[in-house]
């Protein structure tokens, strides 16, 4: 063989390996001052791939180098190093790995000055992001920056755009990568002026999708298929603190700090003013243009304040949230979006979220508000746009009425609709509660108990006045023909109410109801459920509560927060009480509770409020229960009255909110047959969640039935103090009456017990401490 025979032979072995290095080196000097780290990078993985450590590459330079003449330099020690270093990474890594090597070198110069902008104070949001969108710009591989150097990063973008509370930040810098949070950002519109933070709502919506859906951990792929969140967009705080410093509205901002009264009295005059004020010029080109990019589709502006929806305080219908058709010209709708940001931050200075910050010592954070804005879930029926179902769902089941119930199951609290109806007290209407461990299991048996304890209104967003409107269910169903009417009602067939066999099987809405059996069973929403819930209950160490729709077979995640959680010990019901000497005894308990050493009790007589005709006077009647609840602050005292409290039809209970029963320890609802009031299970409601916050006990009473007791002659007969208390309510006395317990007991008080397992309970009379608690 010929010495050119053998050259030719040497150059095309070396030829594809020379190749492969001379290509690398040139995607390396499109980086010419990333050179030496992404060398460093390299010599790490030869290492880590048992090729060659830095040791045996120094070695063989050593070696290569012995076999020369001996009069190398430094700077030829060098040189070889680094072809050599380059050579052993090109021949032994594909060419997807080198270039994930070399991104890795990029992604850690991008990070270092991300690290140092983010955690200049003074620095400008716009700067911050532009060094964020300059890492993520380079593509995210399989390399990553250090755990302990990216987590530092996270919590500081976390602070400065989404939410400063630390319980938060402690759950999402686990589950928020940095991608996470620019890709959230394409979404959010910040303030020229005042930069803030998305708040509390949308930061926690965020968080349980990528926590179910992460970046950088296997996905499930039930949860992969079925799961999104709404298309959505973050109005941050800074857009409200900028209105406020533009319309010269500074002295609201000490509006917390005023009485009650002052609170209530002006507030009734701020939609007024708010009205007037207008946004600045470049606020309004923005909301133009975030409509511009939009579209003509229904959406919602959701509440999002710094403070809302934290661990123990969520401000459950607190603040207020707009739904709008967001149809007709960019004008029209640029006018209605304004009015309903505004609206959205006008109700950070009601009455019930100053007082209830001021409950829980809240009342010194500057609340600041942001509004989360969200394409509404569902499909356009003529004027009508709603999803097929939406509700809530709880982590842990506060309403077990059977012990086949376990609470760690998990609760969904479910209607057809707009999800309104799930989350608001309503009057005369019932939503499905699903036990997830058994979700057939219902307290009602018979079909008559089945269509009466059932949804018999729909919320619908009508697109033509551009408002929620409630239609009766079946006759909203039998005009637009919903092609998932097979998944949502059941048919009474000659006193057996039963769910349709077979899709297209033609069914007759006169004798039907709404009772999602085949939902329940033929789609995978109770799995889903289940799998979500426990994610993010083992996510965030404590119960939780997930707001959702569903529509077209996919399930959107459109709220979660921490769900407040009551634990009393096991509670043991005294035997043997003389029958004078018990108030009350029922069998619907939500929770083991012990209440003891009540003064007084306050309570509206269901008859009495029956009678009333006219809206004014039931209106009334919830505004004498709010000054009894201020004028009884000092004292302990329980509030005993008919139906549901809260509800939005006055004609089923007193109209009351969280600033009017706050001060109370428990809420009794009195149910009589005779009247065809049902003390509602209101788990899920805003409502419930107040009781739940503020630690009010709710208790359900039933006195037409055999294994309740209620002794009504006690508290009609007893002395009325409501006149000595406020003098000028006299004319209410026949319908509010208010009693000094121990005045009428020989000196005892009044004691509530509730024992979830056994479901019973009672309130009996006894002195402080005599036989007022068994555990």
């Amino acid at each position: 063989m010929t010495d050119s025979h053998k050259e030719d032979q040497t150059v095309r072995r070396v030829l594809p390996d020379l190749v492969r290095t001379y290509l690398m080196h040139r995607k390396m000097m499109q980086y010419p001052h990333l050179v030496d780290e992404m060398r460093g990078i390299f010599i790490a993985a030869l290492e880590k791939k048992g090729i060659a450590g830095e040791e045996e590459i120094e070695r063989k330079v050593v070696e290569f180098l012995g076999e020369q003449s001996g009069h190398e330099s430094p700077e030829d020690r060098k040189i070889l190093k680094e072809a050599l270093v380059d050579l052993l990474f090109a021949v032994h890594f594909t060419t997807d790995e080198i270039e994930a090597h070399i991104n890795l070198a990029r992604k850690r110069d991008r990070f270092r000055e991300l690290h140092r902008v983010v955690n200049e104070e003074r620095i400008q949001p716009g700067r911050v992001i532009r060094a964020l969108r300059d890492f993520c710009n380079i593509p995210q591989g399989d390399l990553y920056i250090s755990p302990s150097e990216a987590e530092g990063v996270r919590v500081a973008l976390i602070d400065r755009f989404i939410s400063n509370q630390l319980p938060f930040i402690g759950i999402a810098k686990q589950h928020l990568t940095i991608r996470d949070i620019d890709e959230m950002l394409d979404h959010v519109y910040l303030n020229r002026r005042r930069p803030g933070k998305i708040g509390g709502k949308a930061a926690g919506m965020l968080l349980a999708a990528k926590i179910i859906l992460p970046r950088l951990q296997d996905r499930e792929p039930d949860l992969e298929e079925y799961v999104r969140l709404p298309e959505s967009y973050y109005f941050s705080s800074g857009i409200f603190s900028d209105f406020i410093d533009y319309n010269g509205l500074h002295y609201f901002r000490s509006q917390k700090y005023k009485t009650r009264e002052s609170i209530e009295a002006e507030y009734r005059n701020i939609a007024e003013l708010f009205r007037k004020a207008s946004f600045p010029p470049d606020s309004v080109n923005d909301f133009r243009a975030f409509l511009e990019r939009l579209g003509e589709h229904p959406i919602i502006l959701r509440s999002s304040s710094l403070l809302e929806d934290n661990f123990g305080h969520s401000f459950s219908g607190k603040y207020d949230s707009i739904f709008l058709a967001n149809q007709g010209s960019l004008e029209t709708r640029l006018e209605e979006f304004m009015w309903g940001l505004k609206r959205v931050h006008m109700s950070t200075f009601g009455p019930a979220p100053i007082l209830y910050r001021r409950d829980h010592s809240l009342l010194d954070f500057d609340e600041q508000m942001g509004v989360l804005v969200q394409k509404v879930i569902g499909r356009r029926f003529g004027d009508y746009f709603f999803p097929f179902a939406a509700g809530v769902a709880f982590s842990r089941n506060p309403f077990a009425w059977t012990p086949r119930i376990r609470k760690e199951d998990g609760l969904l609290r479910i209607v057809m609709g707009l999800g309104t109806r799930a989350v608001d007290r309503v009057g005369g209407d019932y939503p499905r509660m699903v036990p997830l461990g058994n979700p057939l299991l219902r307290p009602q048996i018979e079909a008559r108990q089945i269509m009466k304890y059932s949804q018999k209104m729909i919320d619908v967003l009508n697109l033509s006045t551009n408002s929620v409107e409630t239609a009766a269910s079946m006759e909203l169903l039998h005009k637009i023909d919903h092609p998932d009417l097979f998944y949502a009602v059941s048919v009474d067939e000659d006193g057996f109410v039963s769910a349709p066999l077979f899709k297209g099987m033609k069914i007759d809405l006169r004798r039907s109801c709404i009772t999602f059996e085949n939902f329940l069973t033929k789609t995978p929403i109770v799995p889903l459920m289940k799998k979500i819930l426990r994610k993010l209950e083992q996510a965030y160490g404590n119960p939780v509560d997930v707001e959702f729709a569903w529509d077209e077979n996919r399930l959107y995640l459109l709220q979660c927060r921490s769900l407040p959680v009551r634990e009393t010990a096991g509670v043991v019901l005294p035997r043997d009480v003389p029958a004078d000497r018990i108030l009350f005894r029922n069998n619907l308990c939500l929770f083991n509770a012990v209440i003891p050493d009540i003064e007084y009790v306050v309570y509206v007589d269901p008859r009495a409020y029956g009678r009333i005709r006219e809206y004014e006077e039931k209106t009334a009647v919830g505004r004498v229960v709010s000054r009894m609840n201020r004028a009884l602050q000092d004292r302990r005292f329980v509030l005993f009255g008919p139906g549901r409290w809260g509800s939005n039809d006055i004609n089923l209970g007193v109209r009351v909110g969280y600033q009017d029963i706050n001060r109370c320890l428990a809420l009794a609802e009195i149910a009589f047959e005779e009247q065809g009031l049902t003390p509602e299970v209101s788990c899920g409601t805003h409502f419930f969640n107040d009781l739940l916050e503020t630690g009010i006990i709710p208790v359900a009473i039933y006195p037409d039935d055999r294994e309740n007791a209620f002794n009504e002659r006690f508290l009609l007969d007893a002395p009325n103090l409501l006149v000595s208390l406020a003098p000028d309510l006299g004319q209410y006395t026949a319908v509010v009456h208010v009693l000094h317990v121990p005045s009428n007991t020989g000196g005892r008080l009044l004691h509530i017990l509730q024992n979830e397992r056994e479901q019973k309970g009672m309130g009996y009379f006894a002195h402080a401490g005599e036989d007022a608690v068994g555990t």
